[in-house]
């Protein structure tokens, strides 16, 4: 398979927008944000532009991952920079063949080359565990309300580095989106329609789901 992956540049910046609206609309929600969640980002003071890859196949986008930073601080106020991927988009035409986890794979190695000690997500175990992600709970990581979501992953770059304590996992503001901002920016692109399928309720039965 021809993959070539490069940082993203700003001639990219709204294919990658096009792409995360073709590969999430309908998927969690009707309609989607990624596209606009993307579009607010890079300019956002936690993005790391250094870990903004995208994959192309015969010199077409197929992919892209975006990263921010995070912290967990623990019982005794220490503090760890984290680093937290998302949105991970991969074009429907090219699922379910490996380019999204290569692209993880590739991008992992380069978050502890820039010296992120962990990769901590929220998102669905059965895509991650083959990764090497696993639930927070396993490495006492709570949210900030000192709940374990089924959807906290954890992947461990430095080993032992999470050992021995009990950490808050805090993730960047940029995530908190106004949905009024999402609607707006929306009419930009194509009109496509907005339906129910059974993803968005097993998304928010995995939502709702916590580790004991």
């Amino acid at each position: 398979m021809n993959i070539k992956f490069r940082l993203e540049n700003n001639n990219d910046y709204f294919k990658i927008e096009e792409l995360n609206r073709e590969a999430f609309w309908n998927l969690y929600k009707p309609g989607c944000d990624e596209h606009y969640l993307v579009s607010t980002m890079r300019n956002h003071p936690d993005f790391i532009r250094e870990l903004g890859f995208l994959a192309e196949k015969d010199g077409k986008i197929v992919s892209g991952i975006m990263y921010t930073r995070s912290s967990v601080i623990n019982e005794k106020n220490e503090f760890i920079e984290t680093a937290t991927f998302g949105p991970l988009c991969v074009h429907p035409d090219f699922q379910r063949i490996g380019i999204g986890s290569a692209l993880i794979e590739y991008t992992k190695e380069i978050a502890f080359r820039n010296g992120f000690p962990a990769i901590i997500i929220f998102g669905d175990p059965h895509n991650y565990y083959k990764h090497g992600f696993r639930t927070g709970k396993d490495y006492g990581i709570s949210t900030m309300d000192g709940k374990y979501p089924f959807g906290l992953l954890v992947l461990e770059l430095k080993n032992g580095i999470l050992k021995n304590h009990k950490w808050k996992f805090k993730e960047s503001s940029l995530y908190n989106l106004d949905t009024d901002n999402v609607n707006e920016y929306d009419k930009k692109f194509p009109e496509k329609e907005k339906m129910h399928k059974y993803s968005q309720d097993l998304f928010l039965m995995m939502i709702r789901s916590f580790v004991e």
